[in-house]
């Protein structure tokens, strides 16, 4: 549970010496104390990522000027200064499969996940009355090969209304346009079955199951133009054998694609995951 007065500092950059030594000797000097640190510095990139936890601050403000000059000393690619318990904004799509979506709603509903769900939007009505059932708008918009351009100025009025922070993916059965990728580039959360790319197409348990699996799985990534080649965040994967049924692997299969995009949208929400090109830095 966080502190109220708890507060969250993350940053990437180019690696070189110096660099906890200078963020840590400006939280110090503040006397403010550190309460978790990660970091990771890629070889391969050149890259230095880093997660602060600090604590006993009512507010960053004066934190504001010296972390804006250290940004510009280090070249920071990015840094980022939030209480812990501020809790992102979530947008949640999904289609005709609902059970990603009913775990998201239960675990934000039980504080498992950080997270708040102002609306819901599908390209069917089916899950109107579960949203319902949890106080939260849900939005029904249609949309066919001709119409799908409109549907996503749509979604992209709602995430600006809304002020949305995080688009998740909760088993979305369509093809998200370039333009909407690139709109919500590293804000948007996929979950897909880890057959891919060998079971393509419909009814992937089925082609699993007819090739005898013994091993089946999920991942969960960012959201690219390239179709489920972004960024990956979360695998996860279950033994099945020679007894089990399709409709059994198929249950077994949503059972691990719930718990792999759950933990993909918590570890996001507590800003743990970086972009590093076509990788991402977990601290988990």
């Amino acid at each position: 549970m966080a502190s109220n007065d708890d507060h969250i500092l993350t940053l990437s950059c180019p690696d070189k010496p110096g660099i906890v030594h200078a963020v840590t000797g400006l939280l110090a000097n503040r006397g403010l104390n550190i309460l978790d640190l990660q970091q990771f510095a890629d070889r391969t990139s050149q890259k230095f990522f880093m997660r602060v936890r600090f604590g006993h601050a009512e507010s960053t403000s004066d934190l504001d000027e010296p972390m804006a000059k250290l940004a510009k000393e280090l070249n920071m690619d990015q840094y980022d200064l939030r209480p812990a318990s501020q809790k992102p904004r979530v947008l949640i799509m999904v289609s005709k499969i609902g059970h990603c979506l009913n775990d998201l709603l239960f675990r934000a509903k039980s504080n498992q996940l950080g997270i708040e769900i102002p609306l819901i939007v599908s390209n069917h009505p089916d899950f109107k009355p579960l949203a319902e059932s949890y106080g939260i708008a849900f939005h029904h918009l249609p949309v066919t090969k001709d119409t799908k351009l409109e549907q996503e100025r749509q979604i992209l009025d709602l995430i600006k209304q809304e002020n949305i922070d995080l688009v998740v993916l909760a088993r979305y059965m369509q093809v998200l346009s370039p333009g909407l990728c690139e709109a919500m580039s590293g804000k948007i959360i996929n979950i897909h079955h880890s057959f891919l790319p060998s079971f393509k197409g419909a009814k992937p348990y089925h082609q699993a199951f007819d090739r005898g699996v013994k091993i089946i799985g999920a991942t969960a990534h960012f959201v690219t133009a390239d179709l489920d080649e972004g960024p990956i965040i979360e695998q996860r994967v279950a033994r099945v054998d020679h007894s089990m049924s399709p409709k059994e692997l198929v249950e077994e299969g949503s059972n691990v694609e719930s718990q792999v995009l759950a933990a993909a949208v918590k570890w996001w929400s507590e800003k743990r995951v970086f972009l590093n090109g076509h990788k991402t830095v977990v601290f988990n």
